[in-house]
C-alpha cells in the first residue's frame, strides 16, 4: 500500500475514534458513520489506483513539448485491418536499457509523422526514423525520439515515423513485407511527404535518408528496394514524390535473411544497383536478429554494385539504441557521423 493509500485509511479510522470519544452515538450510528466513511476511502482509493494505473499506460502516444504529430493520411488509411484494442503507450519497467526502462506503442491504427527540427547550423539533410518493435509494437523513445535528437543535434531534420502495428503476433495481417503492406505504404507515404514539403521546411530534396532498428531495420531495406512503385493509389501531389530513399542507415536490421547456412537474402527484398547507400550494424552475439541479417544484405548490395559500409561488433546483443553502455557498439553514431561526411550529406 502506497503513502496515499495510507492515508486514506488513516483519516478513516481517526473519523471512527473521534464518534465513538464523542459519546453522541451509539453502536448503530457508529456502523452508519463507518460505513459512510469506508465509501469515501473505498471510492478515493479507486481514484488513486486508476490514476496510478493511468500514469503507466496512456491511451495515445504523444510527442515532447515543441513537438507535433500529424497524421500522414488525410483521409483513412489505406488496407486498414482489424485492430486489437485502442492505441496504448506503457513503460516498461520490467526491461530496461542502459538501465533506463522504454516506452512502448501498441495497436498503432492512425500512423503520424513528427518533425524534429535542426539545432544548428542546418545541414540540408533530413532522415525519417523507424522504430522498431518486431511489427508489433514501436520502442517509440529507445529507438524513435532519442534518435531524432541526436539527428537534429548534428543539424539534420528528423521525422519520426509512428508506422501501424494494429495487431499481435498471431494475427494474419502482423509481419513484415509482403505479410502485410501497411507499415511499407506508411514509409513510401511519408518520404513522399517529406520531399513534397522540403522547400518549406528548409531540405535538400536529395538528401533525404532514414534509419531503423530491428523491425525498422528490415523497413530501411523494404523502402531501399520498392521505390518504384507506390503499394497504394496516389491520394495527393506529396505522392507524385520520389519515395526512394538517397541513403540509408539499417541497425541490427531483422527479416532479411531465413537461412544462416547460405546467407541468402529474403526474396521480399530485391536489391538492385539502384538501391541507395547503405550503412549497417550488428553484433555477433545478437540473439534476436542474428548478425546473418546484416551480411546477408552486405553481400547482395556488394553484388549488385552499391555501396555499402558494415561494422560488426563482438558484444553488444540487441535492441540498445543509441543509449551508451561500457560495450563500444553503443558509440556507433561516431561512425554514422563519418559515413554520412564521407557520402556528401552533411558537411566535413
Amino acid at each position: 500500500m502506497g503513502p496515499r493509500q495510507l492515508q486514506l485509511c488513516s483519516r478513516f479510522y481517526s473519523e471512527r475514534r473521534r464518534f465513538c470519544e464523542s459519546g453522541q452515538t451509539n453502536d448503530q450510528s457508529v456502523t452508519f458513520t463507518e460505513g459512510i466513511v469506508m465509501k469515501h476511502v473505498i471510492f478515493a482509493l479507486c481514484v488513486v489506483i486508476a490514476s496510478s494505473r493511468l500514469s503507466a499506460q496512456t491511451s495515445v502516444w504523444q510527442p515532447s513539448p515543441g513537438h507535433t504529430q500529424v497524421p500522414i493520411w488525410p483521409g483513412a488509411a489505406p488496407d486498414a485491418q482489424p485492430v486489437a484494442g485502442p492505441e496504448s503507450a506503457a513503460t516498461d519497467k520490467d526491461s530496461s536499457i542502459a538501465g533506463k526502462p522504454y516506452l512502448s506503442v501498441r495497436n498503432v491504427s492512425q500512423p503520424t509523422m513528427t518533425v524534429y527540427a535542426p539545432k544548428g547550423n542546418n545541414t540540408g539533410a533530413a532522415v525519417v526514423v523507424f522504430p522498431g518493435g518486431g511489427y508489433e509494437i514501436l520502442a517509440i523513445d529507445l529507438e524513435g525520439t532519442e534518435v531524432c535528437d541526436w539527428l537534429a543535434s548534428k543539424g539534420i531534420t528528423a521525422v519520426l515515423l509512428k508506422y501501424r502495428v494494429p495487431a499481435p503476433r498471431s494475427a494474419p495481417n502482423w509481419g513484415a513485407f509482403p505479410q502485410s503492406s501497411m507499415a511499407l505504404e506508411d514509409a513510401q507515404r511519408t518520404i513522399g511527404l517529406v520531399r513534397f514539403h522540403a522547400a518549406e521546411w528548409h531540405i535538400d530534396p536529395h538528401k533525404i535518408g532514414v534509419i531503423g532498428f530491428s523491425a525498422g531495420g528490415h523497413l530501411v531495406a523494404a523502402t531501399s528496394t520498392h521505390f518504384d512503385r507506390r503499394l497504394y493509389p496516389a491520394v495527393d501531389a506529396a505522392d507524385k514524390e520520389s519515395c526512394r530513399p538517397d541513403f540509408a542507415m539499417a541497425i541490427y536490421p531483422g527479416h532479411l535473411s531465413f537461412d544462416d547456412k547460405t546467407l541468402e537474402l529474403n526474396p521480399a527484398v530485391p536489391v538492385t544497383h539502384q538501391t541507395p547507400t547503405t550503412f549497417l550494424l550488428q553484433n555477433e552475439d545478437d540473439n534476436v536478429d542474428g548478425v546473418n541479417q546484416s551480411l546477408a544484405y552486405y553481400i547482395a548490395l556488394k553484388n549488385a554494385g552499391v555501396p555499402v559500409e558494415m561494422h560488426l561488433y563482438a558484444e553488444g546483443g540487441h535492441g540498445f539504441g543509441l543509449r551508451r553502455t561500457n560495450l563500444p557498439v553503443t558509440r556507433w553514431t561516431q561512425l554514422a557521423e563519418t559515413w554520412l561526411r564521407t557520402i556528401g550529406m552533411i558537411p566535413e
